[in-house]
């Protein structure tokens, strides 16, 4: 099913400025100083109010940051868990695909800020102000947001498991598609006929009476509508002769910035940049994409060591040739997904739904593939060595020229999976009829 486009809000003109210019690159120095003293921080923002905040991935976790002034900051996959945010100065940041599970934010200013598909999971926003923010795919799962005001807010496809919405100011949000509202608490939230409820249909006094919340009638508006930045214009290759090293770094590291913005959007969106700019390297280490959907995108090639796929939905991707060394694919779902020749050495797909994918010469070496499903999975001359297959289910899958040397097999499923002379068991020996007869696995002879 297509995906909707999620559109970056950028609702200040200094938003847009900041997404317009080049990023320039964060050095330790100035997040040293935000680490140091908040005092000090605020008092060179004051003294300096056009500069430009660039802290793209920076590692905030549980730093006390209160009543920082992080307005207009560019905290693109920033890691700010269990941070310290309480009454702080966050207007028009750019937070997209930012970490802030336990986050502190009570009274925290989160105005036109975009949050597109943030993890928000167990953060505590209590009377935080987020009025025409962007928080399309967040996770605000068990977060706190009791007497919070996100008016005119785009929450569109949010996630909304037992969140605490009581007496939150909800008129005019966009809730449409949110998932799992029926089990947020939204007593004495105020809607109202501008609000557009998961249906997509307006809020009305019935609705409300329902869930416990107020409604109130307001002049009618048409749809809130986001500004979208600049189009995404990819940097030049980075090994252009006439560009000098120093250039070449910048050069780079605005590139990623800009790939991880555009992943933030959609897959159609994603996947047209692949089409019509083949030569782009994709480079996103230690990306930030728990929970993202995307089914169908290209990533082809891609650099994605160490990211982070939990529970996202990958089903028919492609990501061939793709370096996935310790990625996280937990829980995912990755039906049919193109996976040969892919690095995944010492990647985690416990429990992955990988049924029907390939995975074909793929190097899977130390990977832990504890209760993944792989079932008609294509294994054909993949590297399996050290790998862990506990309770896996290979039914059906194709072995055939698969190393499974020194790999954890207790109560793995092999049956009417294919094993041929050039299949390595775990003992390091070569496969053999009777192996596969006890395994219930079909046994292929090699034809001259």
């Amino acid at each position: 099913m297509k995906l909707q486009r999620s559109i970056i809000a950028i609702l200040l003109s200094g938003m847009t400025l900041l997404m317009a210019q080049p990023a320039s690159g964060y050095d330790e120095e100035t997040l040293g100083l935000l680490k140091k003293s908040v005092s000090e921080w605020n008092a060179m923002r004051l003294a300096q109010p056009g500069k430009s905040i660039d802290l793209y991935k920076a590692k905030l976790e549980d730093d006390n940051l209160t009543g920082a002034n992080l307005s207009k900051t560019l905290l693109i996959s920033a890691e700010l868990n269990g941070s310290t945010l309480n009454m702080a100065d966050m207007k028009a940041s750019n937070l997209t695909m930012a970490s802030l599970q336990k986050a502190n934010l009570k009274n925290t200013d989160l105005s036109g800020a975009c949050l597109v598909k943030a993890n928000l999971k167990r953060s505590f926003m209590k009377g935080a102000k987020g009025i025409a923010a962007n928080l399309q795919g967040a996770n605000l799962r068990w977060s706190m947001m009791a007497n919070s005001d996100f008016s005119q807010a785009d929450l569109t496809k949010t996630i909304l498991f037992e969140a605490d919405l009581q007496n939150a100011n909800l008129k005019g949000t966009n809730l449409k598609d949110a998932m799992f509202i029926e089990q947020a608490d939204l007593a004495g939230a105020t809607l109202s006929n501008n609000t557009i409820l998961p249906s997509g249909e307006r809020a009305s006094s019935s609705w409300s009476s329902r869930h416990n919340a107020k409604f109130i009638t307001e002049p009618e508006m048409g749809p809130f509508t986001y500004d979208t930045p600049p189009t995404l214009e990819f940097a030049k290759k980075v090994n252009d002769s006439s560009t000098s090293p120093a250039e070449t770094t910048v050069a780079a590291q605005t590139e990623s910035r800009k790939q991880a913005a555009l992943i933030a959007e959609d897959v159609e969106s994603w996947n047209k940049m692949r089409s019509k700019n083949p030569e782009v390297s994709i480079t996103l280490k230690e990306e930030k994409l728990e929970n993202a959907q995307l089914k169908g995108i290209n990533l082809q090639q891609a650099v994605l060591a160490g990211s982070n796929f939990e529970g996202a939905s990958l089903d028919n991707a492609n990501m061939a040739g793709a370096d996935l060394r310790k990625a996280n694919f937990h829980k995912a779902d990755m039906k049919s997904a193109q996976l040969q020749g892919a690095n995944l050495q010492g990647a985690n797909l416990d429990r992955a739904f990988l049924k029907g994918a390939n995975l074909s010469k793929t190097n899977l070496s130390n990977a832990v593939l504890y209760g993944s499903m792989l079932v008609g999975a294509n294994l054909s001359d993949a590297n399996l060595e050290g790998a862990s297959l506990f309770d896996a289910d290979l039914e059906g899958a194709n072995l055939e020229g698969a190393n499974l040397n020194g790999t954890n097999i207790t109560d793995t499923n092999f049956k009417n999976a294919t094993l041929s002379p050039l299949t390595t068991l775990p003992s390091g020996k070569k496969a053999t009829q009777s192996w596969a007869a006890l395994k219930e696995a079909t046994f292929i002879s090699l034809t001259k």
